[in-house]
């Protein structure tokens, strides 16, 4: 089946094969969060990105091989409700952006800066910190050596827009330069983006809106 990225809450998973990693995605919660399990082909290692809600459906999708690591975007609530159960029942170490740990009730074993590189088996993805959604949201980056990069993007990019600065105007400026100068000025339009909430899109699908975004201020 083809890879759409469409998930709603109570469903199934939709899963990703790319060559060297699988992504599963999974909406969860009751403010429809996203949950994306990454698993390495070559050696099966795991990793969670966002424990957003739903422990019993979060451990159902990782499995028996459990995971050895979980990355926390940021700090709002509805990004780290089932954590705690999570780490609990897998022992994995838990990943989070500096300047956000501190507002995530579960202890951050691994504090990540922009640029900072976090591997499952033999696949690496690179931290992009983001600010203004938040003060120490990241985004991840895997750049696929054998196809286009794939980018998880928190609640920093969404088909559309930025993430909500909370009609801040220096949010909304640091939150769309970062965006700009870390991820669209970097990365190619075919780089799949994986947000925090909602469907799928591509950098090249919002690339062409980045003025109307700035005019417009969220």
């Amino acid at each position: 089946m083809t890879y759409s990225g469409a998930v709603k809450v109570g469903g199934p998973a939709s899963v990703h094969e790319l060559a060297d990693l699988m992504i599963s995605k999974v909406a969860v919660g009751g403010m429809d969060n996203n949950a994306y399990l990454l698993r390495c082909r070559a050696t099966g290692e795991q990793l969670l990105i966002d424990a957003a809600a739903e422990p019993a459906t979060l451990l159902s999708l990782i499995g028996d091989d459990s995971i050895a690591s979980v990355v926390t975007t940021h700090r709002h609530g509805d990004h780290w409700q089932a954590l705690a159960e999570v780490v609990a029942a897998t022992g994995a170490r838990t990943y989070a952006g500096r300047y956000d740990a501190e507002g995530i009730p579960v202890p951050t074993d691994v504090l990540v800066e922009d640029g900072d590189t976090i591997t499952v088996g033999r696949v690496e993805l690179t931290a992009r910190h983001l600010t203004g959604h938040t003060p120490g949201s990241i985004a991840l980056v895997y750049d696929d050596p054998q196809g286009a990069p794939h980018l998880f993007t928190g609640d920093c990019l969404f088909p559309g827009g930025i993430g909500n600065t909370h009609q801040d105007p220096e949010a909304f400026a640091s939150l769309l330069d970062d965006v700009e100068t870390k991820l669209f000025d970097r990365l190619p339009d075919e780089t799949w983006v994986y947000p925090g909430h909602g469907n799928d899109t591509t950098l090249g699908a919002e690339r062409p809106h980045l003025p109307e975004w700035r005019a417009r201020g969220w």
